[in-house]
């Protein structure tokens, strides 16, 4: 199957079986290696890219089933690394091995983009990847340091 899928913004053109996960197309036909392979049936979220916004398992989903779609990869969440969660992110030290961090990202951003406060019981009920490491507490502060970074990038900010 030939067609063209919108990753970041851009249209690229893709040559690969309908049925092919989009997971694969990203990083084997894209070269966009951001997005981790983990456990290939949608339950880890190293895989975690936005579908028109959605948090999605890349996994999961046939490649014929994204075409049509807006798909943000990590590598579109900001060209530069300055999107507020990565910045808190790397303050607070949150990754440690780093392999579930871009789907953690991706997801976190997914929830700020729903919740623009969100409470530790939707963190934790929103963010249900899976860190090995165990860096969930570091992984909330971040969140919350970020969601009030943006709040405050929002509030109008009155002339003197």
């Amino acid at each position: 199957m030939k067609t063209q899928l919108r990753v970041n913004g851009e249209p690229r053109a893709i040559e690969a079986d309908s049925d092919t996960p989009l997971l694969w197309v990203l990083r084997d036909h894209l070269r966009m290696t951001g997005t981790k392979f983990g456990c290939g049936i949608g339950q880890c979220g190293a895989c975690t890219v936005h579908m028109n916004g959605v948090a999605t398992r890349s996994c999961l989903v046939p490649f014929a089933s994204a075409i049509g779609t807006n798909i943000t990869t990590i590598e579109g969440l900001s060209r530069n690394g300055t999107h507020p969660l990565q910045r808190a992110w790397l303050e607070d030290n949150v990754p440690q091995c780093g392999y579930c961090q871009a789907g953690m990202l991706m997801a976190a951003a997914a929830l700020l983009h729903q919740h623009g406060s969100p409470t530790d019981e939707q963190i934790d009920s929103f963010i249900t990847n899976i860190c090995r490491c165990g860096t969930y507490p570091r992984i909330r502060a971040a969140i919350h340091k970020a969601a009030a970074r943006i709040r405050a990038a929002q509030e109008p900010h009155p002339h003197s």
